[in-house]
Protein backbone atom coordinates (compact mmCIF):
# COMPACT_ATOMS: atom_id res chain seq x y z
CA UNK A 1 0.00 0.00 0.00
CA UNK A 2 1.17 3.57 -1.27
CA UNK A 3 1.72 5.48 1.85
CA UNK A 4 2.45 9.58 1.39
CA UNK A 5 4.24 11.52 4.28
CA UNK A 6 4.84 15.27 3.81
CA UNK A 7 7.45 17.30 5.98
CA UNK A 8 8.39 21.10 5.64
CA UNK A 9 5.82 22.78 6.76
CA UNK A 10 5.83 26.10 9.39
CA UNK A 11 5.82 29.15 10.63
CA UNK A 12 6.97 31.89 7.64
CA UNK A 13 6.97 35.85 7.29
CA UNK A 14 5.62 37.23 4.52
CA UNK A 15 8.05 37.40 1.56
CA UNK A 16 9.52 34.03 3.02
CA UNK A 17 10.34 30.82 1.87
CA UNK A 18 9.49 27.17 2.64
CA UNK A 19 10.31 23.98 0.62
CA UNK A 20 7.75 21.26 0.83
CA UNK A 21 8.63 17.42 1.01
CA UNK A 22 6.70 14.48 0.35
CA UNK A 23 8.41 10.94 0.38
CA UNK A 24 6.19 7.97 -1.42
CA UNK A 25 6.31 4.49 -0.11
CA UNK A 26 6.43 1.88 -2.88
CA UNK A 27 7.16 1.08 -6.48
CA UNK A 28 4.52 2.99 -8.67
CA UNK A 29 5.67 7.11 -7.64
CA UNK A 30 7.77 7.29 -10.36
CA UNK A 31 4.99 6.24 -13.33
CA UNK A 32 2.16 8.56 -10.90
CA UNK A 33 0.74 12.10 -11.15
CA UNK A 34 2.12 13.84 -8.25
CA UNK A 35 0.54 17.23 -7.06
CA UNK A 36 0.40 19.81 -4.29
CA UNK A 37 -2.93 20.84 -3.27
CA UNK A 38 -3.81 23.26 0.04
CA UNK A 39 -7.10 24.05 2.22
CA UNK A 40 -7.57 27.20 3.84
CA UNK A 41 -9.40 28.22 6.60
CA UNK A 42 -13.24 27.87 5.58
CA UNK A 43 -12.11 27.26 2.05
CA UNK A 44 -12.06 24.23 -0.25
CA UNK A 45 -9.26 22.14 -1.11
CA UNK A 46 -7.25 23.39 -4.11
CA UNK A 47 -4.58 22.75 -6.57
CA UNK A 48 -1.48 24.11 -6.38
CA UNK A 49 0.93 22.40 -8.89
CA UNK A 50 1.32 18.99 -10.25
CA UNK A 51 3.85 17.66 -12.27
CA UNK A 52 2.98 14.24 -14.72
CA UNK A 53 5.67 11.08 -15.06
CA UNK A 54 7.22 12.68 -17.68
CA UNK A 55 7.84 16.11 -15.83
CA UNK A 56 5.55 18.37 -17.44
CA UNK A 57 4.40 20.93 -14.86
CA UNK A 58 1.45 23.18 -14.31
CA UNK A 59 0.81 25.52 -11.97
CA UNK A 60 -2.53 27.45 -10.57
CA UNK A 61 -2.23 31.04 -11.28
CA UNK A 62 -2.15 32.45 -7.78
CA UNK A 63 0.95 30.95 -7.21
CA UNK A 64 2.92 31.19 -10.80
CA UNK A 65 6.02 32.59 -10.40
CA UNK A 66 6.49 32.07 -6.69
CA UNK A 67 6.43 28.15 -6.36
CA UNK A 68 8.01 25.53 -7.80
CA UNK A 69 7.29 21.82 -7.81
CA UNK A 70 9.73 19.24 -8.14
CA UNK A 71 10.31 15.65 -8.56
CA UNK A 72 13.10 13.01 -7.58
CA UNK A 73 12.31 9.79 -9.19
CA UNK A 74 15.34 7.92 -7.16
CA UNK A 75 14.41 9.33 -4.29
CA UNK A 76 10.39 8.78 -4.56
CA UNK A 77 10.19 12.76 -3.00
CA UNK A 78 8.22 15.42 -4.60
CA UNK A 79 8.79 18.86 -3.45
CA UNK A 80 7.81 22.32 -3.53
CA UNK A 81 9.80 25.32 -3.17
CA UNK A 82 7.42 28.12 -2.30
CA UNK A 83 9.44 31.71 -2.47
CA UNK A 84 7.38 35.27 -2.28
CA UNK A 85 5.20 33.62 0.56
CA UNK A 86 1.82 35.99 1.28
CA UNK A 87 -0.27 35.55 4.48
CA UNK A 88 -3.33 34.11 1.63
CA UNK A 89 -0.57 31.14 1.04
CA UNK A 90 -1.79 29.48 5.10
CA UNK A 91 -3.36 26.26 4.60
CA UNK A 92 -2.83 22.53 5.07
CA UNK A 93 -1.03 21.37 2.30
CA UNK A 94 -1.45 18.00 1.12
CA UNK A 95 0.34 15.55 -1.41
CA UNK A 96 -0.96 13.73 -3.72
CA UNK A 97 0.20 10.93 -5.46
CA UNK A 98 -2.29 9.48 -8.87
CA UNK A 99 -1.37 6.86 -11.20
CA UNK A 100 -4.34 6.32 -13.00
CA UNK A 101 -5.51 3.43 -10.53
CA UNK A 102 -4.28 4.63 -7.28
CA UNK A 103 -5.11 8.08 -5.40
CA UNK A 104 -3.44 8.38 -2.34
CA UNK A 105 -3.61 11.60 0.06
CA UNK A 106 -0.75 12.46 2.16
CA UNK A 107 -2.12 13.96 5.92
CA UNK A 108 -1.05 17.49 5.39
CA UNK A 109 1.54 19.87 6.53
CA UNK A 110 0.36 23.02 8.13
CA UNK A 111 2.31 26.18 6.49
CA UNK A 112 1.56 29.49 7.88
CA UNK A 113 2.85 33.22 6.68
CA UNK A 114 2.18 35.52 9.02
CA UNK A 115 4.38 38.39 10.89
Amino acid sequence: QVQLVESGGGLVQPGGSLRLSCEASGSIFRISTMGWYRRAPGKERELVARIFSGGTTNYANFVKGRFSISRDNAKNTLYLQMNSLKPEDTAVYYCNLNSGVTIVWGQGTQVTVSS
